[in-house]
């Protein structure tokens, strides 16, 4: 039996597909809805409601499984979910690691991301073997990731046997309101700003190869960076309103533009109530240039290749308008 932690979350989802396509029997946790962008396959996987918090739910959900896919984290920069944040990913990652270590599974997969490497330094170009700093350049989200691949580690030193993938900005279809998705939309709407950072990027369905194809294979104790391909945000956003039929963003943000925007954003947050679509976070990092190095998996996975960033973004892009005329007709 194989468990999923996360599975209702972007990523997870497409991670529940590809194991119930391979015939693979699935086990995954869900706090309180089933999504449906998971709905065509939930028949073939086994529910247990509960979450990573949750040792009693989780005691239940490790039952009689051997492989397990630590997927479950927060994803955010909003000063507002630091604390739910911190325990989610660092206390939960802590707690699948304990469970882990106690039902004896033959192996872990860890979810970490390339933000766990630290962004101390401008024009950074990292590998694995990069060594984390700390930084006025790492977001929370940073710092909770880093800290939770510590909790790895200390399995790993107990006795777990254990592989991190550390995968860039992930990109793929579905979940538009949330993380990589609020990247098109904005291409959509025209946002007119850019910025003169680069970062990097990578489809969905490479991380959750490369993720089956670490727990079949041999290696532990290492960590993995998943990056198709580094580009700078205004290659992306004019990219997608290619594709898109929207006019490319044309605007360049400098950073004390956006630190203004920022302090605009918080004090509209403060009066309606709604999240800034800028944090001081954000706006940092998006002007940040970092470059990220994927030679180690491609030399660990044989035939293993990352699928060019310009056919992800066009299969994206053809998704999103088949979405946009659905919900129009």
């Amino acid at each position: 039996m194989i468990l999923v932690t996360g599975g209702t979350g972007f990523l997870g989802s497409y991670l529940l597909r590809a194991l119930v396509k391979a015939g693979k029997p699935v086990r995954a946790l869900y706090r309180s809805r089933i999504p449906a962008q998971v709905q065509d396959v939930a028949d073939k996987i086994e529910w247990v409601q509960g979450d990573v918090l949750d040792v009693v739910s989780l005691e239940e959900a490790f039952t009689g499984v051997s492989e397990v896919y630590h997927c479950a984290a927060v994803v955010s920069f909003q000063p507002d979910t630091r604390d739910a944040m911190m325990k989610i990913n660092i206390e939960g990652t802590a707690n699948v690691v304990n469970m882990a270590i106690d039902a004896g599974i033959r192996k872990l997969v860890h979810v970490s991301s390339v933000a766990a490497l630290g962004r101390a330094k401008q024009n950074d170009h990292l590998s694995e073997k990069s060594t984390w700093e700390e930084s006025n350049n790492n977001s929370q989200y940073a710092v909770s990731k880093h800290l939770s691949e510590m909790e790895i580690w200390r399995g790993v030193a107990e006795g777990l046997n254990a592989v991190i993938v550390n995968p860039s900005i992930i990109l793929g279809s579905g979940f538009w309101h949330d993380g990589s998705g609020m990247l098109l939309k904005n291409a959509w709407k025209e946002f007119p700003y850019y910025t003169e950072g680069v970062n990097g990027f990578v489809d969905v369905e490479d991380v959750v190869e490369a993720m089956i194809r670490l727990m079949e294979s041999p290696v532990s104790a290492e960590r993995f960076i998943l990056n198709g391909d580094n580009w700078p945000y205004r290659q992306l956003f004019n990219e997608m309103a290619r594709h898109l039929g929207k006019k490319p963003p044309h605007i360049a943000a400098k950073p004390w533009m956006a630190a203004i925007v920022w302090r605009i954003e918080k004090i509209r947050g403060m009066i309606t109530g709604k999240r800034p679509l800028l944090t001081r976070e954000t706006a940092r990092t998006a002007q940040l240039k970092v470059y990220y190095n994927n030679g180690k998996i491609l030399e660990a996975l044989p035939g293993f290749r990352f699928r060019p960033l310009a056919d992800t973004i066009g299969e994206i892009s053809r998704n999103f308008l088949s979405e946009q005329q659905q919900s129009a007709s």
